[in-house]
């Protein structure tokens, strides 16, 4: 049964504070919730789920048995799908150097289902690194984390001033993705290399562009304006990182 005080709890957990405070994040539906349990970074703190759900995967621990109407109460989906699971945030070591590895750094990238999809595809070509300006969306937020999957807890994400960050770290060579630039695929593949994203309408902040070494860009052949910030970064890594 579930008690007003953990719905409230849950409920709130779509704040980006408590998260922060209470080092916690929602998943929910059965195949996002059974693979973060395979997941060795990650513990679950508390779990609610549907009887159907419990019945099918018996013995997970921390699991409470609620309603569907329980559920729908304490879902951040349109659609409540089985169990809703509170996970503890992995804990990565800091990185000593992001020399000898190619790195993502995302300029506030806003929209949380493209951030999870970068998260995501970062994952695929084994991206282990995403440095987020700090007014980019939070991955724990919980449209983020659905669009993720496991690979949550498999990149690491920083957030930070990223032209301090460039100025105080030592980085490999940054390229930064515009319109106009040398295309991906007159490029070698990268050894190591920052690709720099930008926002999704006005792009790289000036701030940030002086520092690439090099633009690069995705040729065009129709008449889109721009390329979706998620898609683009798919099209470079399968390029770039081979």
């Amino acid at each position: 049964m579930l008690t007003k005080a953990q719905a409230k709890y849950i409920q709130n957990l779509g704040h980006k504070k408590l998260r922060e405070n209470e080092k916690v994040f929602v998943a929910e539906g059965p195949k996002l919730v059974l693979e973060l349990l395979r997941e060795p970074a990650l513990s679950i703190q508390s779990g609610y789920a549907t009887e159907a759900f419990l019945s099918t995967h018996p013995g997970i621990e921390n699991m409470v048995a609620v309603s569907e109407q329980e559920l729908q109460r304490i879902s951040f989906l349109s659609t409540p799908n089985q169990v809703v699971a509170l996970f503890h945030k992995p804990v990565f070591s800091n990185p000593s150097s992001f020399k000898k590895q190619v790195v993502l750094m995302l300029d506030t990238i806003q929209d949380p289902g493209n951030i999870g999809s970068i998260l995501r595809t970062a994952d695929w070509f084994g991206v282990k690194s995403i440095i987020c300006s700090k007014d980019s969306a939070d991955i724990f937020n919980p449209k983020v984390v659905q669009s993720t999957m496991g690979s949550i807890a498999r990149v690491q994400v920083l957030y930070a001033d990223l032209e301090l960050f460039i100025k105080e770290q030592e980085l490999p060579p940054i390229y930064a993705t515009t319109l106009k630039g040398k295309s991906i695929f007159d490029m070698e593949p990268l050894k190591e290399g920052v690709i720099l994203i930008g926002n999704e309408s006005k792009g790289i902040s000036d701030e940030l562009l002086k520092h690439a070494k090099e633009t690069i860009t995705i040729p065009k052949k129709g008449q889109a304006e721009s390329l979706n910030a998620a898609i683009a970064t798919g099209i470079i890594l399968s390029q770039l990182v081979r």
